[in-house]
């Protein structure tokens, strides 16, 4: 299996196929507007302008699991991240990145690559660097910033 056997949804609810994105390296992100990290969604952005037309595809998936610190209104979460951080890479719908309801591409996301002491996501802003085979080559701690990852990305692409 590889990330491409999956579907998400668009903040309208709209299926998408992971496939979609089939031969271009992803940076895959669970995401939250209120969170002291949220200023890294301006590195996201910058990677997505750089390397955006060089194949990368950045995918933000707004989640509510720790602290609550997304918005209730999926509107109101691409809107802030358009508004205060001008994000025009994808935002998907809220998510589960952890527990019972975890959305099955986190599911593989994190058996793939897992984190320092688990597999569990911990925090906002885990991000999961995947190749033009869609497979899950590196997964990022929270605080690391997204200029840190750049050198990776240059690898894949």
């Amino acid at each position: 299996m590889t990330v491409y056997d999956y579907t998400v949804q668009k903040p309208n609810r709209e299926d998408v196929k992971m496939e979609a994105f089939k031969g271009k390296p992803m940076l895959i992100v669970n995401t939250a507007s209120k969170c002291g990290l949220a200023p890294q969604f301006e590195g996201l952005q910058k990677l997505h302008e750089t390397y955006g037309d060089k194949g990368l595809q950045v995918l933000g998936f707004p989640c509510d699991q720790f602290n609550n610190q997304e918005f209730d209104d999926i509107e109101k979460t691409t809107e802030h991240c358009q508004i205060n951080y001008g994000v025009s890479f994808p935002m998907f719908a809220k998510i589960k990145v952890n527990g019972k309801e975890t959305h099955p591409l986190f599911d593989y996301l994190k058996n793939q690559q897992k984190g320092l002491l688990s597999k569990e996501i911990k925090w906002n802003f885990t991000k999961f660097l995947v190749d033009k085979e869609g497979n899950v080559v590196k997964r990022y701690a929270p605080t690391t910033p997204p200029d840190k990852i750049e050198e990776d990305i240059k690898s894949l692409l």
